[in-house]
């Protein structure tokens, strides 16, 4: 009895120890009001040591996945399958966001405003793109806010060190070091989350919980619900089809500390260290999971997907337009990938999209506002998705790359 404890203890001790801070956190938040603001730097500085982990541990493991990736493992298959994936999913979430608003109309009125927005300076289209997935110097790619250009960049190490062969082993040995180092660093960080995001859940709690609720009712209602039908039902099902009812119990019982990261932190990016470790337990192979999940954080968001499609939604009641017509649903479906591809994994990174619905379809300034609220109130919920979609994606790559015995398979290393 007390062995199956401390194997209890062993494998949930961090969990519940998690638990137990975002619980306290929430009710000291309801307790203290805005007041509570004043542990906020407790929560900043877990946040901090976690983001400056984050940039070079996407850099090595990237790198040295695709160093170590053996031509029997296909590649180029490998990339094509995870984005087929990708994009699939995101399809599948938009498209069900649009039925449900189908079922259920948004009728209300909602306010807009044109206050600052008016004159805001839009950079153009070739500019955006360029920014996005380059940067001027190297020093640049150290920051958080350049993921998408760190990726490629660790992408094209990766490639490199595979064509210098013999000559590259020693670098390649650098990476898969330099890989276990960071791995190891971020799990001595994430020993402190209790503390950090039980002051960081506080501080939301206190200071912008209750008005998750208020004029935009009706559009938090379809995306909480949409999302949290989407989230137990949807991944239950990618579960089952990469490893049938084995897949969907191991998919859940290793889901809840990224799932409790992403909704601490509001980042795909900060739950990418539990999302590996999640992988592993999952049974994901290495080259898999070290591609899939640090690619995934920038370029796979189911939950930014719904996010994109309730805006949509919110605008066209806004402005009394039918949402209807083939034109209008390929847009608002090709607008949710390329939100969920373009946005970075950082809080309210939905910036991009949110331009991206108004000039889509033709709406004055005057509808910015409404989305930019609505973006703010369901990031939390889209980060979960965003971040946890990730790891069931990972289950979908290996069931198509290594046939319907993956999980069986013990060879985990690539």
């Amino acid at each position: 009895m007390v062995k199956q404890q401390n194997s209890f203890l062993q494998h949930y001790g961090g969990i519940l120890l998690l638990i137990a801070g975002l619980i306290i956190g929430s009710i000291a938040g309801l307790i203290f009001g805005s007041s509570i603001a004043v542990i906020k730097p407790i929560g900043n500085i877990f946040l901090n040591l976690l983001f400056t982990a984050i940039v070079p541990l996407v850099f090595f493991a990237i790198a040295s996945a695709i160093a170590n990736i053996e031509r029997s493992h296909n590649f180029g298959r490998l990339i094509t399958v995870m984005i087929c994936v990708f994009v699939g999913t995101e399809l599948i979430a938009a498209f069900i966001t649009l039925v449900t608003a189908w079922v259920f109309p948004i009728q209300q009125q909602m306010g807009g405003g044109q206050e600052f927005v008016d004159n805001m300076a839009k950079p153009a289209v070739g500019d955006q793109i360029t920014q996005l997935v380059t940067t001027s110097d190297f020093f640049e790619l150290l920051s958080r806010k350049s993921m998408l250009a760190l990726i490629i960049f660790s992408m094209l190490i990766g490639f490199s060190v595979q064509n210098a062969g013999e000559k590259g082993r020693a670098f390649k040995e650098f990476l898969n070091s330099g890989n276990e180092v960071f791995t190891k660093l971020l799990l001595i960080i994430m020993k402190i989350a209790p503390v950090g995001l039980g002051a960081y859940f506080a501080y939301q709690v206190g200071t912008i919980g209750p008005q998750l609720f208020g004029t935009y009712g009706k559009a938090m209602a379809l995306f909480h619900g949409v999302s949290f039908f989407y989230f137990i039902v949807f991944f239950s099902l990618y579960a089952f089809l990469a490893g049938g009812y084995k897949g969907v119990k191991l998919y859940w019982q290793n889901n809840i500390m990224p799932s409790a990261t992403a909704i601490g932190t509001c980042s795909s990016i900060a739950t990418i260290p539990a999302n590996l470790a999640a992988a592993k337990k999952m049974r994901l192979p290495d080259y898999i999971s070290n591609l899939v999940v640090p690619l995934g954080a920038p370029l796979h968001k189911d939950g930014s997907a719904i996010s994109s499609v309730t805006k949509i939604v919110v605008v066209f009641a806004m402005f009394h337009k039918p949402l209807s017509g083939i034109d209008t649903i390929g847009i608002a479906l090709a607008i949710s990938v390329v939100v969920s591809i373009v946005e970075g994994g950082i809080p309210n990174g939905g910036y991009i999209g949110e331009l991206l619905v108004i000039s889509a379809y033709g709406f004055p300034p005057e509808a910015l506002p409404a989305v930019m609220i609505i973006g703010t109130l369901v990031d939390p919920i889209a980060t979960v998705l965003n971040a946890t979609g990730d790891t069931v994606a990972g289950m979908m790559v290996a069931r198509i790359m290594e046939g319907k015995d993956w999980m069986n398979d013990v060879k985990r290393e690539a």
